[in-house]
């Protein structure tokens, strides 16, 4: 009764975040809205016991996209400019019978907690019974993500990857005949929201703390939430807040683009080395089994191994898209 309280509380916190994040006219005070949503979002997931999700969500949403969205505007006007708009009624009329359908198809959802719901009849009873006798890892969704279903998380880090170098390229575009703003130049306005002075102290303390927090994430993810993908998350945020408090130049000067690519392909063939020596010991591919003679200390040290190589391309890869649009020249007609 009580969880049900705070989820109704938080989910109406929740539409009151995104309406002030919508009417807001100041793109900073938008952008605080937005984290302030992200965190509300993860405290709903929290009370579903989606703890993972939840610290995920924090990480990913309040913490890398709200830094994300201070970059951009250290790079554009603090406030919204407006045009006149002529008003399209054809998405307002779609927008709402798309909420409709969903409202009346949460009525055939099952009821919150039901063990007969068809989500908990599926393999979620296998991976219960069968995951402390195969893995012995407290935490199910590390098993899970990284063994059972290995092979969908090293494509997710390798579409990681491929993004990175996508975004790399597109951003590697450089107009011609037009002038191009000097780095000094450049460096000053991407510290243009250094006025804001509760974001810069609060930022200068968060730093290390994100920081340790991940490492904490990375290396405890196997027994408590956490894992590559949030630690990577966390340390990529602060990486991104140092840059904005500090300039974005100084941040891709700390960590050249070069090095940065190739620690992120590091990670990736990091994950994929595990699987192929798994091969070479007669298992098969991402089998952790065959890495050491007792088998379950073997999938400890594979889900080990494999999370630190998600968790160093998602951070060097968030560092790279984040110095690439920070950093990019800047032209004037």
């Amino acid at each position: 009764m009580v969880a049900t309280v705070f989820g109704v509380i938080t989910l109406t916190l929740v539409a009151v975040a995104a309406v002030a994040t919508v009417m807001a006219k100041n793109l900073f005070v938008a952008s605080m809205w937005f984290g302030i949503f992200s965190l509300l979002m993860a405290s709903n997931f929290f009370l579903l016991d989606a703890a993972d999700v939840a610290l995920t969500e924090a990480a990913v949403g309040a913490g890398v996209s709200t830094v994300l969205f201070m970059g951009a505007l250290a790079l554009t006007a603090e406030k919204e400019t407006h045009s006149a708009v002529r008003i399209s009624w054809l998405p307002i009329f779609a927008l709402i019978g798309l909420s409709f359908a969903l409202f009346i198809a949460t009525f055939q959802q099952p009821v919150l907690g039901d063990i007969n719901a068809p989500v908990h009849q599926h393999v979620a009873p296998w991976y219960i019974e069968k995951t402390p006798e195969l893995i012995d890892i407290p935490n199910m969704v590390a098993a899970i993500l990284a063994s059972y279903r290995g092979y969908d998380t090293l494509g997710e880090v390798i579409v990681i990857f491929a993004a990175g170098i996508g975004v790399l390229s597109v951003l590697g575009f450089r107009p011609k005949r037009r002038q191009e703003i000097s780095g000094e130049q450049l460096g000053k306005k991407l510290r243009g929201v250094q006025h804001h002075s509760v974001l810069r102290v609060v930022g200068k303390l968060i730093i290390p703390i994100l920081l340790l927090f991940g490492l904490v994430v990375q290396f405890h993810g196997k027994y408590t939430p956490g894992g590559g993908f949030s630690a990577g998350a966390l340390f990529a945020a602060a990486v991104m807040l140092y840059g904005i408090l500090q300039g974005a130049d100084r941040s891709a000067a700390a960590m050249p683009e070069k090095i940065m690519l190739q620690l992120a392909a590091a990670g990736a063939t990091l994950f994929t080395g595990v699987g192929i020596v798994c091969m070479f010991l007669g298992g098969a591919f991402l089998e952790y089994n065959v890495l050491w003679s007792n088998p379950l200390t073997g999938q400890y040290l594979g889900i080990l191994l494999v999370e630190f190589g998600v968790g160093l391309t998602v951070t060097t890869v968030l560092i790279l898209i984040f110095n690439a649009i920070a950093n990019r020249p800047t032209y004037q007609a």
